[in-house]
């Protein structure tokens, strides 16, 4: 067993609904979304990540593309065991033979279940992690943009994902009150689908959605920067035929009200039950907002206007989050909100 080697490697994993990240030594070595491809017949994993989004919804029959997590957690726990190690695979480019056991700190919602946690770990497990940690979204976030979550000062955290918003208020190396809702990226891209549809009679899918909300997506229908209009391709539904229409910020962000609604709403839930030396802090400090989400344009203006609160986009919104489990990861035995 000489030629073999056999070591322990630590890596921090944001298992994302859209995106699936993995921190190594510092360093982020997987950036890919969090989707798979099989064969049918067969079973074979054809693609995994960004190369199995290129066939999201241009597969033939015997083509099956799956998103194995559904509002940040897992859904199809197969897919997910798949993904998973072709994600690991990624890590290890020797030629040597390596059997590696890992170590890991993985981002999960506060809104988790016991039973969605033993699936997160069971799949971890089998994949040879001899120690799994669990870190709560808003924790990860806040650790990574450099907040002090074990002081006594109290700081309001929104992440914005592809499945969930986690809103939580924290100190004292814990979460005092929060909301998890099912209202997130993904919503979005299904509303603006619907939207393509009654407007301009066209029908779209959800990888082009995710193009139209990364180039005019806006919270707000007046901008002082405003996008230029966006050219979409798609099925006439009427014709049948091909056609191509210009998509507006504006059109976009009245499409977008209604789930940003809800997100607002649960925002002054959790600042309602939140005890009043933390809304102190929070008058101060503001908002955060990291995730996917926090990119879209005039979404902080929004929620500033909603909450009288000043609210910041964090530096790199798509990364706080890994960034704070790699944190949490090189400090395990100092940290207490950590799972085991």
């Amino acid at each position: 067993m000489g030629i073999f080697n056999y070591f322990t490697q630590e890596i921090a994993i944001d298992l994302g609904t859209a995106n699936f990240l993995i921190l190594h030594e510092d360093k982020i070595v997987v950036d890919e979304p969090s989707i798979v491809a099989f064969n049918r017949s067969s079973g074979k994993v054809l693609a995994i990540g960004r190369k199995a989004m290129q066939m999201e919804g241009k597969v033939h029959e015997d083509i099956r593309i799956v998103r194995p997590l559904k509002d940040g957690v897992i859904a199809d726990f197969h897919a997910a065991e798949h993904m998973l190690k072709g994600m690991l695979q990624l890590i290890n480019k020797s030629k040597k033979p390596l059997f590696p056991s890992f170590r890991m700190v993985i981002c999960v919602p506060c809104g988790i279940t016991e039973v969605e946690k033993r699936a997160i770990r069971d799949s971890a497990e089998i994949l040879g992690a001899r120690e799994v940690y669990l870190i709560h979204e808003p924790i990860a976030a806040a650790v990574g943009i450099g907040l002090d979550v074990q002081g006594s000062t109290g700081h309001m955290i929104i992440d914005i994902g592809g499945g969930t918003t986690e809103i939580a208020v924290l100190a004292l190396s814990g979460i005092v009150c929060d909301q998890s809702i099912r209202v997130a990226g993904d919503d979005f891209d299904a509303e603006i689908v619907d939207y393509m549809r009654q407007q301009h009679n066209l029908l779209i899918g959800l990888p082009t959605a995710e193009k139209i909300k990364l180039a005019v997506g806006a919270a707000l229908t007046e901008l002082s920067q405003p996008p230029a209009d966006f050219a979409i391709r798609g099925r006439d539904l009427i014709s049948g035929l091909p056609k191509q229409v210009q998509v507006s910020y504006s059109g976009i962000a009245h499409c977008l009200d209604r789930s940003l609604a809800k997100i607002e709403d649960a925002i002054l839930a959790t600042l309602e039950i939140t005890p009043p030396e933390l809304s102190a802090d929070i008058h101060q400090s503001g908002i955060f907002l990291s995730g996917g989400g926090a990119l879209l344009r005039g979404l902080a203006q929004r929620i500033s206007s909603k909450t009288k609160l000043p609210t910041h986009v964090v530096d790199d919104p798509l990364r706080a989050v890994v960034r704070g489990t790699g944190i949490a990861l090189k400090n395990i035995g100092q940290y207490r909100f950590l799972m085991r």
